[in-house]
């Protein structure tokens, strides 16, 4: 079995290519050992690596994010070892059913607010969520004030604590959205 890894906008987060299907659907983000434990048996294996801070799992790639005390040459050989071992074995990637995709904060939107927080939808998912993938992360609508016309999104994955990221809202989020949405107004990212 052949990883490939590659860099991604976060200097303390590495993308894992195992070349096979890592998730049918949706998403896992495992930001401690307790919740990968509880989720997936990949990223409680990844998580046995010293210095391993967040797994997050995506359809094709694991995203591994290390203590910044550490360097990629002493956290890489044992983070591939133990990605290579887990498929090898044919374990399973997730403990139990496949995640639910969170959408947003449980609030329903009507007339004009739910026309607006539509198109965000579709723009965030058609035109950022893919663009975002690439870097190893991934970026979900959280919710919408529309009074203040401020959007919040969900980070993950390499872009969760990724030193970019606040230009990635503010210079490339934001602008998208304002042009095709002009009741948007700012973006903010949810914690």
């Amino acid at each position: 079995m052949f990883i490939q890894t590659e860099p991604t906008p976060n200097p303390e987060t590495l993308k894992f290519l195992p070349g096979r299907e890592v998730l049918a659907s949706g998403v896992v983000d495992c930001p401690d050992v307790e919740s990968a434990e509880a989720r997936s048996p990949l990223a409680a294996a990844i998580f046995g690596v010293e210095g391993v801070m967040r797994v997050f799992l995506g359809s094709d790639f694991i995203t591994v994010t290390k203590s910044a005390d550490l360097d990629w040459p002493h956290v890489k050989p044992f983070v591939l070892g133990a990605i290579m071992e887990h498929f090898v074995s044919n374990r399973p990637v997730l403990a139990g059913a496949p995640p639910a995709e969170a959408d947003d904060a449980g609030i329903v939107y009507e007339g004009e607010a739910a026309e607006i927080v539509e198109q965000i939808k579709d723009l965030i998912e058609t035109r950022v969520r893919p663009a975002v993938a690439n870097d190893g992360g991934d970026i979900s609508f959280h919710s919408w004030e529309h009074d203040n016309g401020i959007v919040k999104l969900n980070m993950r994955g390499a872009c969760a604590g990724c030193p970019s990221s606040t230009l990635t809202l503010k210079q490339g989020i934001e602008n998208l959205l304002r042009h095709y949405v002009p009741e948007v107004n700012a973006v903010e990212q949810v914690m």
